[in-house]
């Protein structure tokens, strides 16, 4: 069988595969914090057919895809005026918890909303994690409620008897502010104001071993050499954070048509080495004849 049919299949191989991650890419352009990948190419093993006075002679065998990329690179960051939406300006990523596995994940996707029990969470449910207490000490799920609040000035006219936790549940929640470094600064409906919590952040020293678990996480992040514990924003070279906003994908639809363009030319040139060596083939099957 002539070689060049084999490289023209392992062409239509790769080259498809490529196809699909720029697909998978433009199909994503609108994604929050989605991370565009790559195709790598490597040549296969080449077989040597002699050697002569001194060069080895050998022939390819085609084309073979030696990685996947992620492009880590920054997206643009669009405000959107919402308090829970969070964009990092900055290497790092969020570190959400699932409450039912307790498995843990990364993600670029700050689209937080708060649950029905005042948690931090994603689309799906997976808590924001953080300092979760006052003090700052205590890392765990971001609540947003008065737990921990200093006492108010008029707490003291209140009637005696009354417990710090239940004077809590009466002063509720009216607003809230995350800063670039993290804090939750919540006000309550009497005027008092603390933080109550800070966002950490978690960064790896090659992002290319985190896997796309789908609603726009990562694992496998033990693999990927994490730092031993998260650490706030602007701290241990990791970026900062911006409230009301959200990092956009990078996905750069001009360098992806291009890229189209010329794996659809590259992927016809494969076929027709196909149906070329097949030509031949004929050729030599009607020899006989």
């Amino acid at each position: 069988m002539l070689r060049s049919l084999n490289s023209g299949v392992s062409a239509l191989q790769q080259f498809q595969e490529r196809m699909d991650v720029i697909g998978n890419n433009i199909a994503n352009v609108n994604t929050t914090g989605f991370k565009s990948a790559r195709v790598d190419f490597a040549d296969a093993f080449s077989q040597t057919i002699g050697n002569t006075g001194g060069s080895v002679l050998q022939i390819g065998t085609g084309v073979a895809t030696s990685a996947i990329r992620n492009q880590f690179t920054q997206g643009a960051i669009a405000r959107t005026g919402v308090p829970t939406d969070l964009a990092i300006s900055g290497p790092g990523f969020f570190v959400v918890r699932d409450p039912n596995s307790n498995a843990q994940y990364l993600t670029r996707d700050g689209a937080f909303q708060l649950d029905a029990s005042g948690y931090l969470v994603t689309s799906s449910g997976l808590r924001l994690q953080g300092y979760a207490d006052k003090d700052l000490k205590e890392r765990g799920d971001l609540i947003i409620d008065p737990t921990g609040a200093p006492e108010s000035s008029n707490e003291g006219q209140e009637g005696n008897g009354d417990s710090s936790e239940s004077k809590n549940q009466v002063r509720g929640v009216a607003s809230f502010t995350i800063d670039t470094q993290g804090y939750i600064r919540v006000r309550l409906t009497d005027g008092t104001e603390f933080v109550r919590g800070q966002v950490l952040l978690q960064n790896v020293q090659n992002p290319h071993a985190l896997a796309k678990e789908g609603q726009n996480l990562y694992s496998n992040i033990t693999a990927a050499g994490p730092l031993a514990q998260p650490q706030p924003p602007g701290s241990s070279g990791l970026g900062t954070v911006i409230s009301g906003a959200l990092e956009l994908s990078n996905v750069d639809l001009a360098q992806e048509f291009s890229t189209l363009i010329t794996t659809q030319r590259a992927f016809q040139a494969g076929a027709r080495v196909i149906t070329t060596s097949d030509d031949i083939l004929a050729e030599v099957v009607n020899l006989k004849r």
